[in-house]
């Protein structure tokens, strides 16, 4: 269940808020988005305004039930396998759809770290997380805590109905967060906390001292049904003198 994870964007956690223990995944993102056109994407393409060697472009495939068939960046693909409309298995290689790798993040936040705080909407505002980093007066390895505080435009998560063609949503669904019932996947568990019901427009990475050490940028021009055609996203290292700035721009294609 790896790829699944990666999958949701994404996103063990220790802190539980009330909303995520009694509704699911679906019924949050409705209710806190309202009537939203369902849309799967087509396509991400990133160009870099750095160096062309980075620019990729991301092929979504789907079968004629509109379940998604596949991912692909011509490298790697993963294949989503159904039976009786459910997802039984995701094949093949590759972690298309990284937060961390779509945002350009150096970290894992999203991938390991633990929600502290949820905004009114539901999602992750706070993440809790760990980095090993090499110290070179100590020659050793040392562990790092570091926050991620995470920004929202007023927009849904436009990944919400793609993830559904992938039998992604269904599986969030089903997870039971008073852990009640039977032992469930651990990073499955991770994935329906950390699943923002809104479109990220700013990630802040602190240190231990509250220092801004990291900071990414997002903006999105949006459709007429509040999807992005496009997300421009300024990275910015705050750590080092020369304050290094990369910029990306994201572009959407959604299934006619």
């Amino acid at each position: 269940m790896k790829k699944t994870m990666c999958l949701v964007s994404i996103f063990l956690v220790s802190i539980l808020n009330t909303s995520c223990e009694n509704e699911s995944v679906s019924d949050e993102f409705k209710d806190k988005n309202g009537n939203v056109k369902e849309k799967s994407i087509k396509s991400i393409s990133t160009t870099s305004a750095q160096d062309s060697q980075n620019n990729n472009q991301i092929i979504l495939s789907y079968n004629t039930d509109g379940s998604l068939n596949s991912i692909s960046d011509g490298m790697d693909t993963s294949i989503f396998v159904f039976k009786d409309d459910e997802l039984k298995s995701i094949t093949g290689g590759g972690d298309h759809l990284n937060v961390e790798e779509l945002y350009k993040s150096p970290y894992d936040a999203f991938e390991t770290g633990n929600v502290l705080n949820y905004d009114d909407n539901g999602n992750p505002e706070v993440i809790a997380f760990y980095e090993e980093e090499y110290d070179y007066n100590m020659e050793e390895f040392i562990t790092k805590a570091y926050t991620a505080e995470i920004s929202y435009d007023d927009t849904h998560n436009p990944f919400f109905y793609t993830l559904e063609a992938a039998g992604i949503i269904n599986v969030l669904d089903g997870v039971k967060l008073n852990f009640s019932t039977s032992p469930q996947a651990s990073e499955i568990i991770q994935a329906r906390l950390l699943f923002p019901n809104n479109y990220p427009s700013q990630i802040v990475y602190k240190d231990e001292e509250g220092e801004a050490v990291f900071m990414i940028n997002a903006n999105s021009v949006y459709d007429e049904d509040n999807y992005p055609t496009s997300t421009t996203i300024t990275t910015v290292s705050l750590d080092d003198s020369e304050r290094e700035q990369n910029t990306y721009v994201l572009t959407f294609q959604y299934v006619d």
